[in-house]
C-alpha cells in the first residue's frame, strides 16, 4: 500500500466514526476547553469564529477549488501539490491552535499523502475523501457554535 491508499483509508474511517457522534475536541471546544487556551480577554467566543471559518474555507473553497482545477485541467499535479502543502498544510496548524488538534493531524496526514500522489487521478480521489472528512467536521464545528449569541448584533435599520 501507499501512504495515498492508507491516508484516503484513514480519513474515511474517521469521517464514519465521527458521522453520528461528535468528536471530542469539538465537544469541549464548544464548552470553552481550549488546549492551547486560545482566545483574547479570557473568551473563547472568537475561537470558535475562527474554526468554523477555517474548516469552511477549507472545505468549500480550498479543496472543493482544487477539485474543480484538477477536473478541469487547469492545474497540473506539480501545482496542485505546491499549492495544498501550503495552504493546507497552514490550515491544519490552524486547526490545532484553535483547539482541533485531531483533526489538525488528519488534515496534516492529507497535506503529506498529497505530496506523495504520483498521478492526478490519485491526488483527486484523496482530495475527495479529504474533503468528506472536512465537511463533516465543519458540520461539528457549526453544531457546538453558539449562533443564539448573535441575536445581540441586530442590523439598525438606517
Amino acid at each position: 500500500m501507499s501512504i495515498v491508499t492508507d491516508v484516503i483509508a484513514e480519513l474515511n474511517t474517521e469521517r464514519e466514526r465521527i458521522w453520528l457522534e461528535c468528536p471530542q475536541e469539538i465537544v469541549d471546544m464548544g464548552k470553552g476547553i481550549i488546549p492551547r487556551r486560545t482566545g483574547s480577554h479570557g473568551q473563547y467566543l472568537t475561537t470558535l469564529m475562527f474554526a468554523e471559518s477555517e474548516a469552511r474555507t477549507l472545505s468549500d473553497e480550498y479543496l472543493w477549488g482544487i477539485i474543480e482545477a484538477a477536473e478541469e485541467n487547469h492545474l497540473d499535479l506539480a501545482t496542485l501539490q505546491i499549492l495544498t502543502s501550503q495552504i493546507v498544510g497552514y490550515k491544519a496548524a490552524f486547526f490545532d491552535f484553535v483547539g482541533m488538534p485531531e483533526a489538525g493531524g488528519f488534515v496534516a496526514r492529507y497535506v503529506e499523502a498529497a505530496a506523495a500522489a504520483t498521478t492526478l487521478e490519485e491526488f483527486l480521489e484523496l482530495t475527495g475523501a479529504a474533503i468528506s472528512y472536512v465537511n463533516k467536521v465543519h458540520m461539528w464545528v457549526d453544531a457546538v457554535f453558539p449562533w443564539g449569541v448573535t441575536n445581540g448584533f441586530k442590523r439598525v435599520d438606517a
